[in-house]
């Protein structure tokens, strides 16, 4: 293996000596591009190749069939446990805080783990998305390419970003989505310069979709017809109940996630997710795998291929209880999906809120139509309302609009794409301000910082800024102590402590450099009258944001450092400088 890495490797490095930065971006996001275009199509084809082998021999005997997704989780499980140590992050989550917190290295093993995992979890049945794990792969194959070329923490972040726009063009076959992604997802502090070799890199994974396949891989179907602009009332209703969807779904995730973590056996796990999932294709058969077959027949207007195999089967002739059986499904899909992640399956909620989308559409323009009071055209709801809960679940909106205006060959739906996503964007980010992978990762303490500053404020580790070199007195004692400790120390900041050594001040040397010269206060003055309180105090556990707040709103240069009221250290606003300055260095060519 490193035989062959040296012999590939050593060619390249030879080029990029060659060739300007720009240069060097721009071959290396084809390179990638093209990569991690092609492990999208590998890993669709084979969980395609699964899903199919299964249903083609399973139809006939419904029990065996909706057991698929319970031996699918149990398989994923032992994969992860036996190859991974039990461990095996994925998704935007993963790929956010590897960006913010871990200089963009993603390891090899993400590479090609994720295809295993979700070619099994998926390919059984598994109520989740590709894309979580396709984007994974593409990003850990920018990453690590950038890693073996020894390009810098700017550039390896960049081409991170390009191999999961990628594998999202790919799937897709949306070049515009891909880019949009990495933008709205990965890159929120996109420069100018980063534009050229993001859509270099959506392009090529397109480019793989279009050169294996003749149409998207996924889903591939047109609009109904075009906007009319008298149904604007009505895509106002819409946007808004995409919105409150897309919160239902965030919160319900977040719900199930939280209680499957209390199951501390893995295999429990994935048992537990198995019976929810069984559970929920007895009922709603569509929520089998990722949905998009079932996205496709809604769309064409043929919602009665949903009921096959279903125990409510009988519904299908009742024009009412078909919209129940809608309505559940777009409601049951999230419940499916966190099953699914919960017990161990690998994959995200990109497909499921397009999947929760699609039957909210259907449902809220057939609901309508029966009414008589106006004739909506269903397909276009359909398309439009994926937008609307794409968007609010992943806090995607643009990546929404435009994945749904290119996977309809056209963009005759622009208008009410733009008015439901961006308004149900809204409406999401007012009752809920942080995506599911925000809460994911706030959950296990990481916090993800966006901006420059903050970004780099992350990588300073506060506990390596406390300075200890003070001299410490006690309130109690005579100013004697103080000359003493004046006279050993080199700093003109005395922290003061009581008996039992809680910090309960400080003292300056220029409160008292007046009078220290006066013997005869030594031994008749305490130390507390001259003692003063500081504006703020810092905790150990308070982040670096927090501590540069503390600093700028008390224009002070030293402030003290506690844990559980007791004394530590100071940190020092120049301190913080330096360390920001040389960080700051440091992603610049590292």
């Amino acid at each position: 293996m490193n035989s062959f890495l040296m012999k590939h490797t050593i060619p390249l490095l030879w080029i990029k000596k060659r060739l300007t930065e720009r240069q060097l971006l721009i071959l290396s996001s084809m390179m990638i591009g093209l990569t991690a275009g092609m492990s999208a199509i590998i890993l669709k084809m084979i969980v395609h190749f699964i899903h199919d082998a299964l249903l083609n021999n399973s139809f006939s005997n419904f029990y065996l069939h909706l057991t698929f997704p319970l031996i699918g989780l149990l398989l994923t499980v032992f994969y992860v446990q036996r190859f991974h140590k039990g461990t095996l992050e994925s998704g935007t989550a993963y790929l956010t805080y590897s960006i913010s917190r871990q200089s963009s290295l993603l390891a090899p093993l993400h590479m090609f783990a994720h295809v295993i995992t979700s070619a099994i979890t998926i390919g059984f049945g598994g109520s989740s998305g590709l894309e979580a794990s396709i984007a994974t792969t593409g990003a850990a194959i920018g990453s690590n390419y950038s890693r073996t070329y020894h390009l810098t923490y700017k550039q390896r972040t960049l081409m991170l970003s390009c191999g999961a726009a990628a594998g999202i063009a790919a799937v897709f076959d949306a070049p515009i989505a891909g880019f949009l992604f990495a933008i709205e997802v990965l890159l929120i502090d996109i420069s100018a310069s980063a534009f050229v070799p993001l859509v270099i890199a959506a392009a090529m994974g397109a480019l793989c979709s279009n050169i294996v396949f003749q149409e998207g891989i996924l889903i591939s179907f047109k609009a109904q017809e075009t906007f009319d602009f008298t149904n604007i009332p009505f895509y106002l209703i819409m946007a808004v109940l995409a919105g409150l969807l897309s919160v239902y779904h965030s919160r319900m995730f977040v719900k199930i996630d939280t209680a499957f973590d209390k199951i501390k056996k893995p295999y429990a796990k994935a048992i537990v997710g198995g019976i929810i999932l069984m559970g929920c294709i007895a009922l709603f058969p569509p929520l089998f795998g990722e949905g998009y077959t079932s996205i496709a027949a809604i769309s064409q207007l043929h919602p009665e291929v949903l009921f096959n195999n279903s125990l409510l089967s009988s519904w299908k002739e009742n024009e009412w209880l078909v919209l129940v059986f809608l309505a559940g499904i777009a409601f049951t899909k999230v419940i499916a999906t966190a099953a699914t992640l919960g017990g161990g399956g690998s994959g995200g909620n990109f497909a499921p809120s397009l999947m929760a989308g699609a039957f909210l559409g259907i449902f809220f323009s057939k609901l309508v139509n029966m009414t008589g009071i106006v004739n909506l055209p269903e397909s276009n709801f359909t398309l439009v309302a994926m937008a609307g809960v794409m968007g609010g679940v992943m806090h995607a909106p643009l990546t929404a609009i435009f994945l749904i205006a290119e996977i309809t060959n056209g963009y005759a739906l622009m208008i009410p794409l733009m008015i439901v996503a961006a308004i149900s964007y809204s409406i999401v980010k007012f009752l809920e301000p942080d995506s599911i992978d925000m809460k994911k990762l706030s959950k296990k303490g990481h916090e993800v910082v966006q901006g420059r500053d903050k970004k780099i404020l992350s990588f300073i580790n506060s506990s390596n800024i406390i300075e200890t070199n003070f001299h410490i007195v006690h309130e109690n004692s005579n100013f004697r102590e103080l000359i003493s400790a004046i006279e050993k120390s080199s700093r003109n900041i005395f922290p003061v402590v009581s008996d039992t050594n809680d910090f309960v001040g400080v003292i300056y040397l220029d409160s008292v450099r007046e009078i220290m010269f006066n013997d005869d206060l030594y031994d008749t003055t305490q130390i507390k009258e001259f003692m003063t309180t500081p504006p703020v105090v810092i905790d150990t556990s308070e982040s670096m944001e927090s501590i540069m707040k503390k600093f700028d709103e008390t224009e002070a240069w030293n402030l003290p450092v506690l844990t559980n009221g007791k004394y530590v250290g100071f940190i020092s606003k120049s301190r913080i400088f330096n360390q920001y300055r040389n960080h700051l260095i440091e992603t610049s060519v590292h």
